[in-house]
């Protein structure tokens, strides 16, 4: 029985593909590390002048629209928000942040609706 431990201990490898790769492992000193590409050195590099024009690239903005809704965005705070507020139609992330909505005069809760062109005359 132990020589089957034994052995079977020599079959593993050192290093596990699912272990978390250290950084000197991986840049050993004096190895550079990966450069950014900027926008003009990737055009330049992948010859977008090859392609036909109704592909969509980095160059062209020509792109068809998003088969996917459009998030929806907490007025407030920027997180994803699943609520909006149907007495001023902001939408919101959390309870505390329903409060704040509920709190603030009318003027400021027009200003956060033309900001997200939802503009709207509440009553």
């Amino acid at each position: 029985m132990e020589k089957e431990v034994i052995q079977a201990e020599l079959v593993l490898p050192n290093k596990l593909s699912f272990k978390r790769v250290q950084m000197n492992e991986k840049y050993p000193k004096g190895q550079p590390r990966g450069r950014w590409k900027h926008l003009k050195q990737i055009i330049q590099a992948e010859n977008y002048q090859n392609y036909p024009p109704d592909e969509p690239n980095y160059v062209n903005i020509e792109s068809p629209p998003s088969m996917h809704p459009c998030k929806r965005i907490c007025d407030i705070t920027g997180y994803e928000a699943p609520y909006y507020d149907p007495r001023t139609n902001l939408r919101y992330a959390n309870a505390e942040i329903f409060k704040q909505i509920r709190s603030l005069p009318n003027e400021y809760v027009q200003r956060y609706l033309a900001l997200r062109n939802a503009a709207v005359v509440l009553k």
